[in-house]
């Protein structure tokens, strides 16, 4: 049904490097770029995360209530996402743990306080 997630940066070469290496842990690569936006996914057909400087020329800012979530293959997979995030100067908003049943997940905020988590069911 999610085609792509695209969330605003003020910073899109900083915000690029954050997103390079923290996508890689779950295997997606650049598939889409241009002067203003980049897009990562594991394939074409696959959701996609994107980051993009506001077409309006406004400065981004974060949407409040709004969270992307990366699913993972597994809890050791969440607390590396939640850790690679957080040494890549992103912020801790809830460390790796059960949260209900089965739903095991890891919050944090990018460089521009975009709300991502990583998570595993299982």
């Amino acid at each position: 049904m999610i085609g792509y997630i695209t969330l605003g940066t003020n910073d899109l070469e900083n915000s690029a490097l954050f997103y390079d290496e923290l996508l890689s842990l779950v295997g997606a690569t650049r598939v889409m770029e241009m002067d203003t936006f980049i897009a990562w996914g594991n394939n074409p057909s696959a959701p996609m995360l994107s980051i993009i400087k506001p077409f309006d020329g406004e400065p981004a800012t974060v949407g409040n209530g709004v969270m992307v979530s990366l699913i993972v293959d597994s809890k050791e997979k969440v607390d590396a996402v939640h850790a690679k995030a957080v040494a890549l100067g992103g912020k801790d908003e809830g460390a790796p743990g059960l949260r209900g049943g089965s739903f095991y997940a890891g919050y944090f905020r990018d460089l521009e306080g975009n709300k991502l988590n990583a998570f595993f069911m299982g």
